[in-house]
Order: C-alpha cells, then structure tokens, then sequence
C-alpha cells in the first residue's frame, strides 16, 4: 500500500476506568484490526474504507461507554514520519510473524515425528495446520505494507500443506455404532458444504442415514440426532477446514478420491483460492444452480449428491 502525507487515520481515545474489562477488550480489538500506537492512547492506520470503518466501530463503543474517542485524517510533520509511521507497521507484523513462525516450525518437527510413526499419520494434524493457515491469513490481512517477514512462514507452511496432502490418510475404518442409525441434524438451506456433508454421510458412513433441516439455532437435538455445520454442532467447522473436511478427518475416511473433492468443496464454501483446482469455478456454479431451483432441502440434496456421485466416479478414474 503506497502512502503519501494525507493517507492516514488517527483514533483518539480514553477509556473510562469501569467497566474494567474494557480496556484490554479495546486493546484486543485495536490489534486485531492492525493498529499501532504512535503515542498513548493515539493509533494509527493507513487511510482506507475499511480502516475508517473500523476505526468507527470501536469509537462508537468506547463513547456508549461513557468514555471519550475521535477519529481524524492526520499529515505528520515534523517529528514522526511517515516513514517513521511505516516501519512501526512493519515491526508490529514481523514480531506476529517471528511468532508464529515458531509455531510453524514446531508443527513441522511435530510432522517430521509423526510420518515416522504410523500409517495415517496426517489425519490428525490437518486441523492443527488449518488453524497455523488462518492465523497467517489473519496477519496477511493487517500487512498493510507487505512485511518481508511474512516470506517464511508462508514458504514453510505451504511446504507442510503440500507434505500433508501427499500422505496416505488412515485406512478405513467402519464407523462405530454412534454413528449408524442416526438422524443427521443441519441448518435450514442447505448450500455446497451441508450438501456433501451429508453426501458423504450416506455414502460412506450410513446408507440408511436420516436427513433433518432445522433452524439455525436454538434447535435442541433429541435422542439418536448428531448435529452438523450448524451451531454447538458434534461435527462443523473447526479452524481453516470446512465441515467436510472435518467428517473425512474424525471418521478415518481415507478414500484418495475424496481429497480432491474437499479442495472444492473448501475453496467453495470458504471462498478461498486455496487450492485453485480448476473445477472450483464450475461446480460452484452447479451448486448455486441447484440451490436456485430448489428451495427444499431434500430436494438439493437429491440433486446435489447426483453430482458429487459423478465427481467421485471421475476422480475415482483419474
């Protein structure tokens, strides 16, 4: 981002002292939006739409609070440059990236360990590197001048993306009783990843599996039911993987066919270009079409598994 001498934002605030959480809460958010202090109490951010939104949200909030907050367009002077400015950007996202660089080279050690021990070893570290993922696409998204500490963490985590896609998953195994004879609860409109979650339920968990579309939340699941991508669900989304993902890493599916299938579905329901399979484009556009002439959840259901069962046959091929 290219900054000349008007392409700032100030907040000014003060806190009020009660309630007493509130502080660190305003600290936390002023960091997750990428703020950085050039003097007590006064943060900065490069001038845009969104800064100026955010900037506006927690002013709001510390003013209903009883406290004080401005928001102003700023040209620095003398003094603190905007060079100056800069590079307090830049040492914020390297310290972030020093950080969790660290935790990247743990896991890669931690994955150097486990490929050694078992077969199916990558099955229960995909999660452990789906979070490592989002963590660095959440700093990514505050590198308002592209730190060059944000190289290395991306180069080793993509090498362990790569590792991790190559292993073999575990072998299948038949899923225990818990799961089998059940009743598989999921939100109402039901779109790409409920479609092949429940896809991937009846085809390779229970062939009898029963289907219930519900409101969002408040929905209380009653003897025999397991919830899915919906609220306190027993199987949703947890970091970077969608629920498809999940179902293939808790319930051991080690189908190779399956893999490329969850890199669509993931880029899909994420919008991400994560894995940038060239199908992507295509069967979004199925998804949204069957969603778009049917509004009955079976009926997309129907619908959708009839492609997801030819994609299958296709990868199964090839």
């Amino acid at each position: 981002m290219e900054t000349d001498e008007t392409n700032w934002l100030l907040l000014i605030h003060q806190v009020p002292n009660s309630p007493p959480y509130l502080r660190v809460k305003m600290w936390r958010r002023l960091q997750k939006i990428g703020a950085v202090p050039v003097k007590n109490a006064v943060y900065v951010l490069p001038r845009s739409d969104q800064s100026l939104e955010d900037f506006h949200w927690i002013a709001r909030e510390i003013l209903e609070a009883g406290g004080d907050a401005s928001v102003c367009e700023a040209t620095f002077i003398e003094g603190l440059t905007n060079r100056g400015v800069i590079e307090l950007f830049q040492s914020a996202r390297e310290t972030g990236y020093t950080e969790l660089l660290g935790e990247i080279k743990e896991m890669e050690e931690h994955i150097g360990a486990a490929s050694k021990d078992k077969e199916g070893w990558a099955s229960g570290l995909i999660g452990q590197v789906g979070r490592l993922r989002q963590r660095l696409d959440d700093l990514r998204q505050i590198d308002f001048f592209s730190s060059p500490a944000g190289k290395q963490p991306e180069a080793l985590l993509i090498e362990l993306e790569a590792k991790l896609r190559r292993s073999p998953l575990r072998k299948v195994q038949k899923p225990n009783g818990s799961y089998t004879g059940r009743t598989w609860v999921t939100r109402k409109g039901i779109h790409v990843d409920r479609i092949a979650s429940a896809w991937l339920v009846k085809r390779f968990i229970d062939s009898n599996a029963r289907f219930k579309f519900v409101a969002a939340r408040g929905y209380r699941p009653e003897s025999g039911e397991l919830r899915f991508d919906m609220f306190d669900a027993e199987f949703t989304h947890e970091g970077n993987l969608c629920t498809f993902e999940v179902l293939i890493d808790r319930l051991n599916l080690s189908d190779r066919a399956l893999k490329p299938i969850a890199e669509i579905i993931h880029d899909i329901d994420l919008k991400e270009s994560k894995f940038g399979r060239g199908e992507t484009a295509g069967i979004a556009l199925v998804v949204n079409a069957i969603c778009s002439a049917n509004k009955a959840d079976p009926d997309r259901l129907d619908r959708g598994s009839a492609v997801l069962d030819d994609l299958y046959q296709f990868f199964k091929k090839h």
